[in-house]
């Protein structure tokens, strides 16, 4: 315990005894991690790790999502050793996570890119370590697919997005309006398994997936709706993919291709937290894009659906244990 003559630590993010347990540090100070996490690429006992993606060279309309990282792990300090609403619990004392950094790769040679966000997300999952990845613009989501499928097979995917992405590139592109249909045709994904909510334009294919428009997310409710993707994504393994877009741009203003219709944090937030029964092996928020931000409101939106994703987890780990 901390009193007036023995204050609490700080810097977990660097100083941290341990990866497990939440730290109690100001919010306002401190090194920035994600909800303080351990800097660390030692994933030795690590259950999921958080990385990012600072990319945003495949944007179509304003840049910026390159700074989403920095933006999301600055907002996560709010959370830093409370009980984390509305689990009523701290994930990490039972989920052991740290935070991996960042992506390397050379801003001069985008070609080259995808592959290298490839192969760092593999060199994570092949230690067996959950992956849960900030970016970033969307097209991030493409090469991390295809790194989760190359350990776990084709997966359904869940996306949250006022975009549907489905647009064709010929695979030559990178382009962060495209991943969604390439990763269909190239069988990444299972279209049958797949649904996108909060769409709020049209692309000239489906490719399969199932889509609720903004309108019908309103219309449906929140139970309709998680009922909808959990009799979609059934027992498959999947990948859940939120584009902070998803969001009205009342709540959401920090995104490069802001569309009016949108979910609001709270509906976007209690469907996540219905979604446990879900086999979720990765996931990503994206486009999160501080410069267009006010109040932080948007990257609190992407830390606040990041730290659900680990609620999630961990209480799919003590309900794993409780069946032991």
């Amino acid at each position: 315990m901390s009193d007036s003559k023995n204050p609490r630590p700080t810097d977990n993010a660097v100083f941290g005894s341990s990866i497990l347990g939440g730290a109690h540090e100001p919010t306002y100070g401190g090194v920035l991690s994600f909800m303080r996490r351990r800097y660390s690429r030692d994933l030795t006992g690590v259950d999921a790790a958080v990385w990012g993606i600072p990319f945003d060279a495949s944007v179509s309309n304003r840049p910026g999502a390159r700074f989403g990282p920095q933006g999301v792990r600055r907002a996560s300090a709010i959370f830093d050793g409370d009980p984390q609403y509305p689990f009523q619990a701290d994930p990490f004392k039972v989920l052991s996570v740290v935070d991996y950094g960042d992506c390397s790769f050379d801003y001069g040679k985008n070609a080259d890119i995808p592959g290298h966000i490839e192969r760092q997300a593999r060199e994570i999952l092949d230690q067996g370590v959950h992956l849960f990845s900030i970016g970033g613009d969307h097209f991030v989501t493409y090469p991390l697919l295809k790194a989760h499928v190359a350990r776990h097979g084709p997966l359904a995917l869940v996306q949250f997005d006022a975009h549907q992405d489905t647009w064709d590139d010929q695979g030559d592109r990178i382009d962060h309006g495209t991943f969604t249909g390439r990763a269909v045709r190239e069988g990444l994904i299972d279209p049958e398994k797949s649904i996108q909510i909060g769409i709020r334009t049209h692309a000239p294919e489906t490719c399969g997936l199932e889509i609720l428009y903004g309108e019908e997310v309103e219309q449906l409710g929140v139970n309709g709706v998680v009922e909808l993707i959990k009799d979609r994504v059934g027992d498959s393994k999947a990948y859940m993919t939120f584009d902070i877009d998803c969001l009205d741009p009342a709540f959401a203003p920090g995104t490069g291709t802001p569309v009016a219709g949108g979910l609001s944090s709270r509906e976007a937030l209690m469907i996540l937290r219905r979604l446990g029964d879900i086999d979720f092996v990765g996931g990503d928020v994206v486009e999160v894009s501080p410069a267009y931000d006010h109040a932080d409101i948007t990257s609190i939106a992407g830390a606040t659906i990041a730290q659900h994703y680990f609620g999630l987890l961990a209480e799919r780990r003590l309900a794993g244990q409780g069946e032991d």
